[in-house]
């Protein structure tokens, strides 16, 4: 995952650690999903854009930031850590990709 930001908006990529697994990330990553995973930091609504050639998701969050680098007295203006965050939704994986 790896993110960047735009005033109170953070994205954050999460990119599939194998091509098998990419069907899984659209399936279970929704926009729904993420932003009840936000909520606690304010957010309003989650962007989801699929890059199926890099079997990638960007996901753009509204109003994440506490007011961006510039507005806010938040140790983490830029969101980074809000990609660590991310990797820790749980996902459901079929036993037959997780013995790959």
């Amino acid at each position: 995952a790896r993110t960047g930001d735009k005033g109170n908006r953070v994205n954050i990529g999460v990119f599939a650690y194998q091509p098998e697994f990419y069907p899984l990330l659209l399936e279970q990553v929704t926009e729904a999903r993420v932003l009840s995973m936000f909520q606690h930091r304010g957010a309003s609504r989650v962007v989801r854009y699929e890059l199926p050639q890099l079997q990638a998701l960007n996901l753009v969050i509204d109003d994440v930031l506490e007011g961006g680098v510039n507005g806010s007295l938040n140790l983490d203006g830029h969101g980074k850590t809000l990609a660590f965050l991310l990797l820790a939704l749980p996902l459901q994986i079929p036993q037959a990709l997780l013995s790959e």
